[in-house]
């Protein structure tokens, strides 16, 4: 057990030391104790609370909800682009920048901000039990919502920033268009024939998959690249690829078998999170 304490401090002293100070960040603990107990509550616990109630009415809750991380969103944007990737970095081999300049801070902020919304999103799930729309927690929603999470929290705990940050970029940006799909839905019925695209939201975030895989795919072919957390590629990669086969699988269903065309729709678009098994965050909710 010494052994295994010691190898754990050694290793948590390659993290950034600029953001340890941040909320979650000072160690895995706590933030895998909040998955667990996500995990737990939307499997378990919380279908059995709601099993003898009726399903709560959280549309103004949902309707906030969803504008609030609109708004977010285009905020993470905007820093991610202001602090490095429209200001600095190349697109190619970009190394984390471990300084203390004013945008290497900021990058530092936005990526914990990241990762902080993703513990946020959270909240997505619980509102599909506490609305007993258990069809809609599919298994690669809690998925995404549990382990991606996860392991993004390492990577912004020793890398954040960087082209390993590339796909969270590009992840909030999908999020902008998902959130406010899924706020116009919450607004109810009246303004349904505003949601003709949603085909569309699959086909982005298909074309997420393949940017964040293509991008990532440089450092494979560079004769030499010092980006500091070669493992942190590999799992982009890795994630890219997965994730685009099951949306593809998603898009086959949904409009071309046809399984889940979307006609009968006026319910789930009350929801607020459209068919949101499926289709979010980059991701299977749906990073």
């Amino acid at each position: 057990m010494d052994s295994l304490v010691n190898m754990y401090q050694d290793f948590i002293k390659g993290a950034d030391p600029r953001i340890s100070s941040y909320p979650l960040m000072g160690s895995p603990w706590l933030a895998t104790g909040i998955l667990l107990s996500y995990v737990y509550f939307v499997l378990s616990l919380g279908p059995r609370l709601m099993a003898n109630r009726k399903p709560m009415n959280l549309k103004t809750f949902m309707i906030v909800y969803n504008f609030s991380m609109v708004a977010l969103s285009l905020y993470m944007v905007y820093e991610f682009l202001m602090s490095a990737w429209l200001t600095e970095y190349t697109w190619r081999c970009d190394p984390v920048d471990t300084s203390q300049r004013p945008n290497a801070l900021r990058m530092v902020r936005v990526a914990w901000l990241f990762i902080f919304s993703k513990f946020i999103e959270l909240m997505d799930t619980v509102i599909f039990i506490l609305r007993k729309k258990n069809d809609q927690v599919t298994f690669l929603h809690v998925f995404h919502h549990s382990v991606l999470p996860w392991s993004w929290w390492w990577g912004v705990k020793f890398g954040p920033g960087g082209m390993g940050s590339f796909h969270a970029m590009v992840n909030t940006i999908v999020h902008v268009v998902m959130y406010f799909y899924y706020g116009v839905s919450a607004l109810g019925p009246a303004f349904q024939k505003y949601l003709w695209w949603k085909k569309h939201i699959t086909a982005i975030q298909l074309l997420q998959f393949v940017l964040v895989s293509v991008h990532i795919s440089q450092y494979y072919f560079m004769p030499n690249c010092d980006y500091q957390f070669p493992i942190f590629i590999h799992l982009i990669w890795i994630y890219g690829v997965i994730f685009f086969i099951l949306f593809s699988n998603f898009w086959y269903q949904s409009y071309t078998k046809g399984k889940r065309l979307p006609k009968a729709m006026p319910e789930t678009q009350q929801n607020g999170f459209h068919e949101n098994g499926a289709i979010a965050n980059g991701k299977a909710k749906a990073n």
